[in-house]
């Protein structure tokens, strides 16, 4: 089993910035593409960046220009840097990973961390 564990969250106040990162723990495995997903109050967990196994990042037009995305495979850890934080920004932020074992493919999703953009 592989897990997941986000870190960086926390309050901060509109246009501040967090630096986010999951990193991956087990044995015998290799991480493929990687995304970040959030969920705010009362809202349905949405995308919001996707990184490639060779590093080439998207991200959904709302953080566009804001976030940035990138990963350190040697270290099995993505990163979100998070800029020009805005009130709609506030959610728990979750990372998941395509994770494969030999020939075999599953997916992981870290516990979430809280992000909170409030004055």
């Amino acid at each position: 089993q592989v897990q997941l564990v986000e870190s960086g969250g926390g309050l901060v106040q509109p246009g501040g910035s967090l630096r986010l990162s999951c990193a991956a723990s087990g044995s015998m495995f290799s991480i493929n593409a990687m995304g970040w997903f959030r969920q705010a109050p009362g809202k349905q967990r949405e995308l919001v960046a996707t990184i490639t196994s060779g590093g080439t990042a998207y991200y959904v037009e709302s953080v566009k220009g804001r976030f940035t995305n990138s990963r350190d495979n040697a270290k099995n850890t993505v990163y979100l840097q998070m800029n020009r934080l805005k009130l709609e920004d506030t959610a728990v932020y979750y990372c998941n990973a395509g994770i494969q074992r030999g020939p075999l493919l599953s997916d992981a999703w870290g516990q979430g961390t809280l992000v909170t953009v409030s004055s």
